[in-house]
């Protein structure tokens, strides 16, 4: 293969970037020396600079031959030799360290001659390079080597300051080779290269497209509509969608089981696709959801991609695919080959034949697809079945879907291997770190104005921490924009509650903004302008749709004018329509000849003035169940007048009573409820009855409805009883409702729950720490906890500094991967507890902290990282009193469990995932006298020798597998004395339905079988 070939397939906007890696970065000078420097000074796998090392310099040398080898075609060698063609090239580029500068004038800079080169010093050692190749595989590396040399030369008469004076001439011929090779790429007739050439060319339009951000109200003051995407961008946090009741209470009464909870911790929004290839994300209204595709889709367009964070979109062809767009006129959804023109990209019918199945196929694809709840309901199945028909033919993929939270099912997407997640509300940090990038992007840069914003910000700072109406507000980044625009245009004022929200930021649009600006428009007022708006928004909202066709509008215009005289003076509808599109800041065009409110919020509020207008209250509550017309019923009830209020929020419950479904039932219920808060004035008699409806949803009868409950609002804190009068059960219950109410007016009302003799309320009570202020909530809450007795979970360095502060030192932590090892190990010397959950390896902390733990009597040690580096038993103290030890995911880093019979007391042990896994594991247990509690895997028995007794097992907890019949004809000899097994319900049924379908045939008739879990937290 020739190296101009190679460069068909390997083009030097991939190769440039890899090269520059293998040498250190040079600080300025002239070049001037007095003999040659050797090239092992300058390479970053060598030297002082060392910033690679081999195994980094391999990793370079595999996407060298993974990039060329990409693309359709003959290949030069055979697949069997890739790896040893891998490791001969990284043999080879590492010997640059062996040569020296005059070593590379030597061969006058030529490529060919610097790869031969190359090739003999790197078989120097007697051992050539090409000793186990083919000819063709030899072939090839003598061809990738030389195309390498020439990027390698490239960079010494761009980069080197040593030899710059004497390469001017050589790195014009470098220029003019390079440049002649990729222009030879751009005319190749191999699809590779045309694949790669249009590759560039759409990477190169995403990131214009998508790579800068609206910032609502952003644009009041002659400052531009739109910032870089960089600029802008504030990753939130997402969790697995059900981070609040994913463990299972493995035993009641086991409070241990307590430290499990929350074990899927938080993780930024852009990496929910380093760990899952598909990812079902849900994020309320305004969330962030569409900027996220915006940023992962800008990602995949950067060079640098090979490390960091986002490594894993590192050569990924993205396709953003908004299914309002796509499903507009009600076509069907498009297959691969229409993806660019379904989005009305302009490169659509310029694509290579056959390029979109050749990414998907070689699963390179980056599908994210933006707004499942932006479609109607009849719709989604018809969806569901396109992206399964997508993933059944391209798997490999990396797959992201966006919705709202209620707009389908929960594990709608399981079938498909989807994993749930959903974006975190802004906590206090995240609302004071938006407010911040705000005014940085609205500095202007005249002194007086940026002094002016200054003192706004932190005049909105100081506000949204002091009033919790407001914080209440900025929960997502479009009510934070909105509020900091507001705060701005009304020179430090702000109005309170969502609707005068609404109403004012309505206001600045419609009205003040041209005004203010001196643009050249006829005056108009805001009423008629809000009239022929919400005309629109109610169309959408009663058609189930977020987009509709120009025409429609203008139509709908068209009809609306005669009524509303006083926009003649815009002209016809098409110059009105015109008008609200480009000065309103409300309306845009997604696409050619389609229009939609900028967001949904703003939809929603416009038709429910309409819908109040229309008096259509029956209608509305007709569609109460609907999770689309969940806002649009909320302001309604805050735009309508007393009787009228009156009127729909009776039609609601009327509506709810008499629903067949129980959960809608539910719902409506408590939708009435919701809307009370935005209810200034009604009847009394009206409010009673609301309430009444939601009595007896309280208290809530299990954790499902606890968090049903907690979307009321606040006002549902005035509704809960407690702590008095209720069961340890209904306790905890409530505690769940007041801890999922995402306000700090909670706190008063949690610190009442705080000297509760039931621990699983105070374990909720202490897991709800991080949703509130956090000094706050440790004066009112966790101050009055029992810290002997309860699970201390500890989520990051602020929280122990309040516990230090407070002079609190628990003894039973469960320290999470936020607490830095530093704090950690402090804190741990401090408290010396007795009992331990650890999330991240225990090699990470101090001799001290080990130290201070002779007093465990449990452990549980839980590993988030797959490639956690391996630990031994030993760091824990020999004489420690340890009578219970957790693994769950540590097994891959710890492999010296024939060290146990060390703690003697030993009675219970947990493995989560692999263990115990071979027979010595069980030969160990054996050896511990005390053991009489075991939790494993169905899979596990099998491993244990034949012959092999533990008479002291009383109880064991199993964890169903694929091994289920084999373990049960183990357990009568090898666990004689066994009185009780636990089986983990994984089945989706109820325990009771559970137990009916065990096969338990092969078990002694004195063995109790029950089925656990799972339990809702």
């Amino acid at each position: 293969m020739d190296p101009a070939v190679i460069g068909t397939r390997l083009a030097s906007s991939a190769i440039a970037p890899l090269i520059k890696k293998l040498f250190v970065r040079e600080g300025p000078g002239a070049g001037l020396v007095e003999r040659p420097v050797r090239v092992s000074r300058l390479v970053s796998f060598r030297g002082e600079k060392r910033t690679l090392y081999g195994a980094d310099v391999r990793r370079i040398a595999e996407r060298l031959v993974s990039r060329s080898l990409a693309s359709p075609g003959e290949r030069p060698f055979p697949p069997d030799e890739t790896a040893a063609v891998t490791d001969a090239l990284a043999r080879t580029l590492l010997a640059l360290g062996d040569l020296g500068m005059d070593d590379v004038q030597a061969v006058r800079l030529g490529p060919r001659k610097l790869a031969r080169t190359l090739l003999h010093n790197a078989s120097a050692t007697g051992h050539p390079v090409t000793a186990e190749l083919s000819a063709d595989a030899s072939f090839y590396l003598d061809s990738v080597t030389e195309w390498a040399c020439l990027h390698i030369l490239q960079f010494f008469t761009q980069r080197s300051t040593f030899v710059a004076a004497t390469l001017v001439a050589q790195s014009r011929d470098q220029d003019e080779l390079i440049g002649k090779v990729d222009e030879l790429i751009a005319r190749s007739p191999l699809p590779g290269a045309r694949d790669a050439a249009f590759e560039e060319r759409y990477l190169a339009y995403v990131a214009k497209k998508h790579g800068k951000l609206t910032i609502f109200g952003i644009d009041l003051t002659d400052t531009p509509g739109k910032w870089p995407l960089d600029v802008a961008y504030m990753s939130l946090e997402a969790t697995a969608l059900s981070s609040t009741d994913a463990e299972a209470a493995l035993r009641p009464g086991d409070d241990w089981v307590a430290t499990l909870k929350e074990l899927t911790a938080a993780r930024p929004a852009d990496q929910a696709l380093t760990t899952h290839d598909r990812v079902l994300l849900r994020g309320e209204a305004g969330s962030g959801k569409t900027t996220l595709v915006q940023w992962l889709a800008v990602s995949t367009t950067r060079q640098e991609l090979a490390e960091g964070p986002m490594a894993y979109l590192d050569d990924r062809v993205p396709y953003v695919l908004p299914l309002r767009t796509l499903t507009r006129h009600g076509e069907r959804l498009p297959a691969p080959a229409d993806f660019l023109a379904a989005v009305g990209c302009p490169l659509a019918g310029t694509q290579p034949e056959g390029w979109e199945g050749r990414v998907l196929t070689a699963g390179r694809a980056l599908v994210l697809i933006d707004g499942i709840d932006e479609i109607p309901d009849a719709e989604r199945a018809a969806t569901r079945a396109w992206l399964t028909d997508l993933i059944d033919a391209f798997p490999g993929n990396r797959w992201l879907v966006t919705s709202r939270p209620s707009a389908v099912r929960t594990d709608w997407l399981a079938d498909e291997g989807f994993a749930e997640l959903t974006l975190s509300a802004m906590g206090e940090r995240e609302v004071a770190a938006f407010i911040e990038r705000w005014h940085a992007a609205a500095a202007t840069g005249a002194p007086d104005e940026d002094a002016a914003l200054a003192a706004y910000e932190s005049q909105l700072l100081a506000a949204v921490r002091a009033k919790p109406d407001l914080g209440l507000l900025a929960t997502n980044p479009l009510m934070c924009g909105l509020i900091c625009a507001l705060h701005r245009d009304r020179r430090g004022f702000l109005p309170l509650g969502r609707k005068d929200l609404y109403t004012a930021a309505l206001s600045m649009l419609l009205v003040r903004r041209d005004r203010e600006r001196h643009m050249a428009v006829p005056e108009l007022r805001e009423e008629p302008q809000l009239q022929l708006l919400q005309r629109l928004a109610y169309w959408l909202i009663r058609n189930g749709r977020t987009v509709l066709d120009r025409s429609r509008a203008e139509a709908i215009i068209a009809d609306a004018l005669p009524s509303v005289p006083e926009l003649s003076a815009l002209g016809d509808a098409h110059a009105v329509y015109t008008h609200f599109l480009h000065r309103s800041g409300l309306l845009r065009e997604p696409g050619p000849d389609t229009v939609e409110f900028v967001h949904r919020t703003f939809q929603d509020f416009l038709g429910a003035r309409a819908a109040v207008d229309e008096g259509d209250f029956g209608f509305l509550a007709r569609h109460a169940a609907d999770d689309q017309w969940e806002d649009v019923i909320r302001m309604a009830v805050a735009q309508a007048r007393p009787r009228e209020r009156t009127e729909l929020l009776r039609d609601v419950m009327a509506y709810g009573d008499t629903h067949p479904d129980p959960r809608a039932r539910k719902r409506m219920h408590l939708l009435a409820a919701a809307c009370l808060e935005h209810a200034a004035e009604l009847a009394p008699a009206v409010r009673e009855e609301v309430e009444r409806r939601t009595a007896g949803l309280i208290p809530p009868r299990d954790a499902e409805d606890a968090r049903a409950l907690a979307q009321v609002g606040p006002m549902v804190l005035d509704l809960l009883p407690g702590p008095d009068g209720l069961s340890d059960e209904e306790a905890r219950l409530v505690a769940i409702t007041a801890t999922h109410v995402r306000s700090d007016a909670a706190i008063p009302f949690l610190a009442r729950f705080a000297r509760h003799p039931s621990i699983m309320v105070g374990s909720q009570l202490m897991w709800g720490w991080h949703r509130y202020d956090c000094r706050a909530y440790a004066e009112e809450v966790i101050a009055h906890l029992d810290t002997t007795a309860l699970h201390f979970t500890l989520r990051d360095d602020e929280q122990i500094a309040e516990l230090e502060r407070l002079g609190l030192f628990p003894k039973r932590l469960d320290m999470r991967v936020g607490v830095s090892p530093e704090v950690a190990s402090r804190f741990l010397a401090a408290c010396e507890p007795t009992f331990l959950l650890l999330a991240y390896s225990p090699a990470h902390l101090t001799p001290e902290a080990l130290a201070a733990l002779r007093g465990l009597d449990g452990l549980n040690l839980f590993s988030v990282s797959d490639t956690a580096e391996p630990w031994s038993l030993t760091l824990f103290p020999a004489e420690a009193p340890l009578m219970f030890l957790g693994l769950a995911g540590s097994r891959s880093s710890v492999r010296d469990l024939e060290l146990l019979p060390r703690w003697p007391l030993l009675a219970r042990i947990t493995f989560q995932e692999d263990g115990p896994d071979s027979a010595a594991d069980w030969e160990t247990l054996a050896r511990l006298p005390r053991l009489t509690r075991l939790h494993c895997g169905s899979h596990s028995l099998p491993h244990a020798p034949e012959g092999l007794s533990l008479p002291g097992l009383t109880e064991l907890q199993l964890s169903p597998d694929g091994h289920w019949e084999a373990a049960m004809a183990r357990i009568g000899t090898l666990m004689p004395g066994l009185r009780h097994l636990y089986v983990e319900n994984r089945t989706g049924v109820g325990a009771a339905e559970a137990r009916q379908r065990l096969d338990v045939s092969a078990l002694p008739d004195h063995i109790d079988v029950r089925v656990y879990g799972p339990s809702k937290f």
